[in-house]
């Protein structure tokens, strides 16, 4: 195994070229602007006149909307150019605020929301996640690429929070001036059609550098082009069926449920809800840094699976805990591994398939994970609002996520990225 000085977390950064740091201030921007929209977009919608059955009918179609685009520009963004497609994919998000801020008109909100770029909850949305990953692994070396995508992460945990507090702030700030809610919540929707514009712009400043050599020349041979896969089909797709399992045991719990279920169960206020959860966040955000040196000393996979496995066996341990403070601590610690798989999964994905084909491998598995997400809160929320099966879905989403990590160290632990196979 590979000596960890390479794989250091300062070095990662300081190592960055020209193009690394546009890709870095790109997932900045967006994450920031991502967060600062998801706090007032649903009572935008509402202080708008939508009724609550209009308002979902929004939310669910622009992430249907958000997944076919994505799926369509990282699947041809290795042949189309990654520049071009991030800079269209900015322009998506500019053609989205202008359009929210204009009108109030159902169809036109959810025409919008389906072609333009819109995130709802916070969390990535559009072609951008998979296409700036296959660019990073395209300018950084094979020994610094997991530590560079546990920094990328963490650039955007921190600038998701920073843009929903500031968004928070300033709504309350304009209200208080005297503004009416719906004009204080479109001045955010403003703001967010202008930094899908300074996306674009950042975008712009990429070098040819993080496009695939020769890509737009090669003809499409018609034998494996499905998806913008070839010789990587194969290994993306059975990684897609794993992480879709994997997605679809979290979306049993997820942190909005978790909070609903510390409020039935222990009475938990929301302020301290709050509390509870910007820690958890804070956890796993630090705790990714630590995946990249970890992953240096023993392997992608096994950092993957051994740090995943203990914290599956904590999120089962929640519900069983008998006191608000004990169950807080197995959330809490749960929380210092559960991250730890991320930069991690990434990088491995990166590091396995052909270079021609990294933008496309991320995105089918990143839209795997989230049709797998989707499915699971359906069925989850109805348990954890019942005082019988509340404890289920933690059981269901450790239980299965255990299953998931057992199958992919079974298919993959043979499977080397190159610089791992290296003497």
């Amino acid at each position: 195994m590979a000596e960890p000085t390479d794989a250091s977390l300062s070095a990662s950064l300081r190592g960055l070229d020209r193009d690394g740091r546009w890709l870095f201030a790109l997932r900045t921007i967006r994450m920031f602007g991502y967060g600062f929209l998801a706090v007032v977009l649903v009572l935008y919608l509402a202080a708008s006149g939508l009724d609550p059955l209009a308002i979902g009918a929004v939310l669910t179609l622009t992430l249907v909307g958000d997944t076919i685009v994505s799926l369509w520009l990282t699947t041809h963004a290795d042949r189309l150019g990654r520049r071009r497609v991030l800079i269209a994919g900015s322009l998506l998000v500019v053609i989205a605020g202008v359009v929210f801020s204009l009108t109030d008109l159902l169809p036109l909100l959810i025409l919008a929301g389906i072609v333009g770029v819109i995130s709802p909850t916070g969390n990535e949305v559009g072609p951008f996640l998979a296409i700036e990953q296959a660019s990073l692994t395209q300018v950084v070396s094979a020994r610094r690429r997991t530590a560079t995508f546990a920094w990328y992460n963490v650039a955007g945990y921190v600038a998701t929070a920073t843009g929903a507090l500031i968004a928070g702030l300033l709504s309350q700030a304009l209200i208080s001036a005297g503004w009416h809610e719906v004009d204080a919540y479109r001045a955010v929707v403003v703001v967010y059609a202008a930094i899908g514009l300074v996306m674009a712009v950042l975008a712009t400043r990429l070098s040819p550098d993080i496009e695939v050599p020769g890509a737009e020349a090669r003809p499409d041979d018609g034998i494996a082009r499905r998806l913008g896969l070839g010789q990587s089909r194969s290994v993306v797709l059975r990684l897609s069926a794993l992480f879709s399992l994997d997605a679809f045991a979290g979306g049993f719990i997820p942190q909005s449920l978790m909070a609903y279920w510390f409020a039935l169960h222990f009475g938990v206020s929301p302020a301290t809800l709050g509390a509870i959860f910007f820690a958890a966040n804070l956890l796993a955000a630090v705790s990714s840094l630590s995946a990249a040196r970890i992953a240096a000393r023993i392997g992608l996979i096994e950092t993957m699976v051994f740090t995943h496995l203990p914290s599956n066996v904590l999120l089962i341990l929640v519900p069983l805990m008998p006191t608000l403070p004990l169950a807080v601590l197995m959330l809490l610690l749960r929380f210092t591994l559960s991250q730890m798989d991320v930069p991690t999964r990434q990088s491995y994905v990166m590091a396995v398939v052909q270079p021609d084909e990294r933008s496309a491998a991320a995105g089918v598995t990143g839209i795997a994970r989230t049709i797998g997400a989707a499915i699971s809160p359906s069925f989850s929320s109805v348990l954890v609002a019942t005082a019988a099966t509340a404890a289920l879905p933690f059981y269901l989403a450790g239980g299965l996520k255990i299953v998931y990590d057992i199958l992919i160290y079974r298919d993959f632990r043979k499977v080397r990225p190159e610089e791992e196979t290296a003497s």
